[in-house]
């Protein structure tokens, strides 16, 4: 089912972006990035923080931006989430109730350029999407920069193998968010399973039939540094920490959770193929190209298939 764009915004005003900003001792960024959030232009934006409990002074910082700024507005305070993904979850459900035409998520460490969301407002209504990231451009503290480019052509069953890039470029429809919400409300035992957000909310999009759109163009800077709970996968380091993510059956663990919580035609048959063992470790491998969008991601993905039937398939955490 293929779900028809709504707007909320009255003629002639831009539109309203709700930014839901996911906090855990932030202080040293955080100003920065909320800086450029309250600072995007061709759009108006309202900011909702939600803080996980933290010992150095995000949450004095945040109420005291709310108290001088009605753009903002803080969560009441004291859930230890424990993670960027529950913390997300908690402020899409929390969103259902407030006005927005669109939503965006944002780290608290980032920068964002002056027209992030007004592009991506735009690219969508162009294209009819409900869903939008972009690719980004990643920093670190020495200097370097590199472009992320998440940006290849969508793949069939990419969803269930990977985000549509990082999830503070994700910006939702009103539609996309009100849906997301109450799938969020009415799964919440089996949401908590999954580690990744951006990588669920992409699932949850396209096997909904929403059309998502990924913008070669960057739209932030994505700052890296020692506390990235993901961060760039960029380099030899990355690489190997990744493949070992897939030797320890994490990897297929979220896949197969991820398929059986968008429980559609194909996510029984991707589900089937990881519950046949070596053989189906087999069938995934000639499959791999419909699996994720990169061409270098498809080859490792086959060959990590491959050693899997010859040797065994790795047990995935949480498969069941």
């Amino acid at each position: 089912m293929v779900h028809q764009r709504v707007h909320f915004t009255t003629q002639g005003e831009a539109p309203l972006v709700l930014v839901c900003l996911a906090a855990y001792n932030g202080m040293q960024y955080l100003p920065e990035q909320v800086a450029t959030i309250l600072g995007q232009e061709g759009v108006r934006v309202t900011l909702l923080i939600s803080v996980d409990v933290s010992t150095d002074d995000t949450l004095a910082w945040c109420q005291a931006l709310a108290a001088r700024d009605d753009r903002v507005q803080v969560l009441p305070y004291g859930t230890r989430f424990g993670g960027a993904a529950p913390n997300f979850f908690h402020l899409v459900r929390a969103s259902r109730s407030l006005p927005f035409d669109y939503l965006s998520l944002a780290d608290q460490d980032d920068h964002w350029l002056p027209d992030k969301l007004a592009r991506a407002v735009g690219e969508m209504q162009a294209r009819g999407s409900d869903g939008y990231s972009c690719d980004v451009v990643a920093f670190w503290p020495d200097g370097r920069e590199a472009t992320l480019v998440k940006s290849g052509p969508q793949r069939p069953w990419d969803h269930f193998f990977e985000a549509a890039g990082p999830g503070c470029t994700y910006v939702l429809s009103r539609r996309l968010a009100e849906s997301l919400a109450d799938f969020l409300r009415d799964r919440a035992a089996d949401v908590a399973g999954v580690t990744l957000h951006d990588w669920l909310i992409y699932a949850f999009a396209r096997s909904q039939g929403f059309v998502w759109t990924i913008d070669p163009r960057p739209g932030m800077r994505y700052r890296q540094h020692a506390i990235n709970q993901v961060g760039a996968n960029v380099g030899w380091a990355a690489m190997q920490r990744r493949v070992r993510l897939m030797r320890s059956g994490w990897w297929l663990g979220q896949v197969d959770l991820i398929a059986r919580l968008m429980d559609t035609s194909d996510a029984h048959t991707l589900r089937s193929l990881l519950g046949a063992g070596r053989s189906g470790a087999w069938r995934l491998a000639l499959r791999a190209g419909r699996c994720r969008r990169r061409p270098r991601d498809r080859a490792v993905m086959a060959a990590f298939l491959v050693l899997a039937a010859l040797f065994g398939l790795p047990v995935a955490e949480g498969t069941t």
